[in-house]
């Protein structure tokens, strides 16, 4: 029989299932009535499954518009689902009840944003930044002894102590990302949500903040749900990968299956947009067509107006999300019937 500890190692540390989320986006009700004009939903997350296990990377990629940035929200309390469920080390989060419990899981989880221009209180100095999640889970008391973690924070990120006096206007794009790790860092985190933590840097400086990531989480035994639309950057960070298109995830796979065998078409025309640097002569066929609209999705598989392969199935009914033996997950008509042959 296992132990209690061996069933906390065996269970992933992230598991969401049938997790959806819809926003109305209708007109106000009186122009509505006036104009005769009903309700528009976008689904923006439509029903996906994913687990990350302890210390690993969980890459979401996609095109811009896929739904997964809505995911980062949801999974860090940002936004509500409309269904399903988000269980965070075993325990479903909607389950959470009392302040204590919510504040335990929220020091556990912490987010890295896209923009450190935006990210960051322009007048609030580095010091009160990284200080703020110790103070505001009570993790440590006293001046000085917040003080000094701020500084083993910022030396752990690649600063300097001293540029808790500065203000985020006094830094580079690359060492405002810097801060908002540190901040991340200062509640002691087990999980990171990463939504595009480099794309709003240069590709000089974007190398420098994976690597400490990196890092940082070989030290602290992190792990993290990665959102990019950078191929070249996933590959580098994460070990699964699912590949979203328009709120579905249609691929979920080991890292090096998805760049050296994709299985959905949309997977392969996604590799097929990273530049041919070694010259290797392989013939590319980038996405054509542009992604369709999510309040009025096609019928069937969303991606059969774009997709090379599409059947009369394609265009009636919407695949299924199936397990093969190898263990690679794929949402594809003509890849379940070949598996089942």
């Amino acid at each position: 029989m296992a132990t209690p500890d061996q069933l906390k190692t065996n269970t992933p540390l992230l598991r969401v299932t049938g997790l959806k989320r819809y926003f109305d986006v209708s007109e106000p009700l009186l122009n509505r009535l006036l104009e005769g004009k009903s309700r528009l939903i976008l689904k923006a997350v439509i029903g996906i499954d994913f687990k990350i296990n302890r210390g690993q990377t969980f890459a979401l990629v996609g095109e811009s518009g896929c739904g997964k940035s809505t995911v980062a929200y949801l999974v860090v309390g940002l936004y509500q689902p409309t269904a399903g469920k988000i269980e965070f080390d075993g325990i479903d989060v909607a389950s959470l009840t009392s302040r204590a419990q919510i504040a335990l899981l929220r020091r556990r989880m912490a987010m890295i944003f896209q923009d450190p221009y935006a990210s960051l209180n322009p007048r609030w100095r580095v010091d009160a930044i990284v200080g703020e999640p110790i103070r505001a889970f009570g993790l440590l008391k006293g001046t000085q002894a917040i003080s000094r973690r701020i500084g083993e924070l910022l030396t752990q990120v690649g600063l300097s102590p001293a540029d808790r006096e500065k203000y985020p206007h006094e830094f580079s794009g690359g060492q405002r990302q810097r801060i908002s790790i540190a901040r991340a860092l200062a509640s002691e985190p087990d999980f990171i949500v990463c939504d595009e933590p480099t794309s709003a840097l240069d590709v000089s400086v974007q190398a420098q903040i994976l690597n400490l990531m990196k890092n940082l989480q070989k030290k602290f035994d992190l792990s993290y749900l990665f959102i990019s639309h950078d191929l070249a950057v996933v590959r580098h960070m994460a070990d699964r990968v699912g590949v979203m298109y328009l709120g579905r995830l249609c691929e979920v796979a080991p890292v090096d299956a998805i760049f050296d065998s994709p299985l959905h078409p949309y997977t392969r025309l996604l590799l097929d947009t990273i530049p041919d640097v070694e010259m290797t002569g392989r013939a590319t066929q980038p996405v054509a067509g542009e992604i369709p609209n999510p309040i009025d999705p096609p019928s069937g598989c969303a991606f059969h107006p774009r997709c090379p392969k599409t059947t009369d199935k394609c265009r009636r009914e919407g695949p299924e999300l199936t397990t093969l033996d190898s263990g690679v997950q794929v949402a594809c008509h003509a890849i379940s019937a070949f598996s089942e042959k």
